[in-house]
């Protein structure tokens, strides 16, 4: 029998990039001098505090940031602090009782917190000590919570969960959640910032919550807790971030915990090591804003108080690409691609985007925080202004994420009368925030998807179980993808079952062009291959919006291929085209193929496991045909039309075939240009010329 520990130690080695860098306790103890340490000293000094005042008086973007602080404030000194903590619900994920859908538990959590955190900082800011004294009244009524793990991540809702990478399946232990990390990073910076207005009772009030509900329940005993070396999963920085916060903020009072602050900094770094070799995070753009931001507050303060030997603003992977990721999937302001389980919002807040920028003096960053995010509205935008760096556009709108295989074409960043395209091969091995979408890809045009993703999913309290993969968001039947008779794609890891880290697909080719930019798929082993032979799946932008997609499809003679599609539009099927029909503009999917086929309309069926969520339907339509032969080809034009009319004309126009050698071509006219692609055969399948 095969050691988990053995496998997953030689996982660990063959499957990440990791910096070995590792630091000891020793090390952190001789870069730290204790005895120089006065609070305030995680984020800025008393020394600094000058710097900060200057610019909210003179800089008109962070005067209005400090008076909304402080108009804050004051609401909150008439605001009566309440012990009586609500009950938190026991299926806070399935709203089966009052409790899990009054939400008056995670209102008194957040309240209780921030408002400690608000009224703190004000206090540093204005010297003020009634803000301190009320700030103490919040942070001693969170401290009174029983703990800080949430419900949903304790043992009877998480301990079905399909553990990611680095993990061994034998979890039994669920004491420290990500909103333990949150709240340890933010109750030390309350402990630093009101150090200075408390007693030693009150002093020790919030000192010993962080004790017993941050330090005490990992320190020691790491390898009990599953995100601790999931260096793939935002979780690992989150949590890692908090444990240093918290334990950098206690030196002054515990001075042993530099082991802590050691141990944060390794499991960060390899975080930060595992991001993609251009910037790109499996788990999507929502997901990388929360392991990395939360990791930029440990680093900023590290970095401060080791007197820059121990910067993890050096990492190879961060310094190289800060924003690459989040810039790339931008889609349009305010909007971001949303594969996997990835919201669709702005990545990044305006304070984080601002570090990044100013560590490490990157001007495609600078550009990013100028042109896609607004002002800022937090008390980390006055401690991390906005940067002096000088914004500088990518020359190339268009990009491959080698590592996790997401793609992006454009002609130019925002501008929403030119056609997006955007898609993803990777490999299916992310149980924990990944879809089984190989193959998958969308079209965004005037602000609006005409092709889609399905994107997250409302979490249940099965959504992070096997009982995932039956979800039509996380399932490939919920995305742009090929069916051969029905057969689904599959994941690389199972509850209690072995990796098989070689199902997913890949990148074969991209090539980016001002006028042309073109990409070639192959997801075959994203499937079981029982029905599903062969796949490869060729898209080419004709700039500013023109998108044809080549499906070469491998099967038994007679199997039923679909290639399926959903919008966000209003669909009008004409039996041999579809109309999109959007807000603001109207789009032609035209099939091509060499046979009889139709456009059939489907629906999926929603429903979480909550109480509390309607049930709906989720539109789809996909070309279906029978295979005529074991290799079969689709092609489908999907670009801007006036009307109906047009769509007719550019339909009838297209002309396709295959020579005697296997090369592929296909032309269309549209606005009276022809626009002609032309494919090679080759040993591999087509390739465009």
């Amino acid at each position: 029998m095969i050691n988990t520990k053995i496998l997953t130690a030689i996982l660990f080695v063959s499957f990440a990039f990791f910096s070995f860098g590792q630091v000891v306790k020793k090390d952190i103890d001789n870069a730290i001098n204790k005895s120089q340490l006065k609070h305030p000293y995680l984020y800025f000094s008393d020394s600094d505090k000058p710097a900060i005042k200057d610019r909210i008086k003179n800089d008109k973007e962070s005067n209005y940031i400090m008076q909304m602080l402080l108009a804050e404030a004051n609401k909150l000194m008439a605001m009566p602090v309440s012990y009586d903590i609500p009950i938190q619900g026991k299926n806070t994920r399935a709203g089966w009782t009052d409790e899990d859908r009054d939400g008056k538990y995670g209102r008194y959590y957040n309240q209780m917190r921030g408002n400690a955190f608000t009224l703190a900082f004000v206090y540093q800011m204005t010297g003020d000590e009634k803000y301190a004294i009320k700030a103490f009244e919040f942070a001693d009524a969170f401290c009174d919570l029983t703990t800080w793990t949430q419900r949903a991540h304790e043992f009877p809702i998480i301990y079905t969960r399909v553990w990611p990478w680095n993990v061994d399946d034998d979890q039994t232990n669920f004491s420290f959640d990500h909103y333990n990390g949150d709240s340890g990073r933010m109750m030390a910076a309350v402990y630093d910032w009101l150090y200075p207005a408390l007693n030693k009772s009150q002093r020790d009030r919030i000192r010993g919550a962080l004790l017993e509900k941050v330090i005490t329940r990992v320190r020691g005993n790491y390898e009990y807790h599953w995100w601790a070396t999931s260096y793939k999963c935002n979780w690992c920085g989150v949590c890692n971030s908090g444990l240093g916060l918290t334990a950098l903020a206690l030196l002054t009072e515990d001075p042993q915990l530099t082991d802590v602050v050691a141990e944060s900094y390794n499991r960060i770094d390899n975080l930060l090591s595992n991001l993609g070799e251009d910037g790109g995070w499996q788990e999507g753009g929502g997901y990388w804003v929360y392991g990395t931001s939360t990791s930029t507050f440990f680093a900023d303060a590290l970095k401060r108080i080791t007197k820059g030997k121990y910067n993890l603003f050096n990492n190879e992977r961060l310094k190289n690409n800060p924003t690459t990721f989040p810039l790339y999937i931008t889609m349009q302001p305010g909007s971001s691609l949303y594969f996997e389980d990835s919201g669709s919002r702005t990545l990044g807040e305006t304070y984080f985007i601002n570090k990044l920028a100013t560590e490490t003096g990157d001007k495609r960053t600078a550009y990013y925080r100028k042109e896609f995010l607004g002002e800022g509205d937090d008390p980390f935008d006055l401690i991390w202004p906005r940067p002096t760096v000088t914004p500088e556009a990518p020359e190339n709108p268009s990009k491959h994420f080698r590592t996790i295989d997401w793609w992006i074409m454009r002609s130019e960043f925002n501008n929403p009368e030119k056609v997006t395209v955007a898609g993803k091969a990777g490999m299916n091995t992310d149980p924990h925030h990944g879809h089984l979408d190989v193959g998958q890809f969308v079209i965004q045009w005037k602000n609006q998807y005409y092709i889609s993703e399905m994107g997250r999913m409302h979490y249940d309290e099965k959504y992070f179980d096997q009982a995932r993969w039956e979800y039509p968001f996380a399932s490939s039947v919920g995305h742009n993808v090929i069916f051969v008779n029905g057969e689904k794609q599959i994941s690389a890891k199972y509850k209690d079952q072995p990796w098989d880290y070689s199902i997913g697909g890949k990148v074969l080719d991209f090539k980016t062009s001002p006028e042309r930019d073109y990409v070639i798929m192959d997801p075959t082993n994203a499937y079981p291959k029982k029905e599903l032979k062969n796949w490869r799946r060729h898209i080419v932008y004709e700039k500013p919006q023109i998108a044809i997609v080549l499906d070469e499809v491998k099967s038994a003679k007679g199997a039923e291929i679909e290639a399926r599609f959903h919008t966000e539009c209003e669909e009008e099927n004409h039996g041999k085209y579809v109309l999109l029909k959007g807000k603001e503009g109207t789009m032609a999917l035209i099939p091509v193929v060499a046979t009889e086929f139709e456009i059939r309309d489907g629906k999926h069926a929603i429903q979480p496991v909550d109480g509390e969520i309607r049930f709906r339907w989720e539109p789809y339509f996909g070309t279906v045909l029978k295979a005529e032969s074991e290799n079969t080809i689709i092609a489908t034009v999907i670009l801007p039309v006036d009307d109906n009319n047009e769509a007719q004309g550019i339909a009838n126009s297209i002309e396709h075939s295959t020579d005697k050698n296997g090369n592929y071509s296909i032309a269309l006219k549209k606005a009276g240009k022809k626009y002609s692609f032309e494919y090679a055969n080759t040993s591999a399948g087509l390739v465009l010329k």
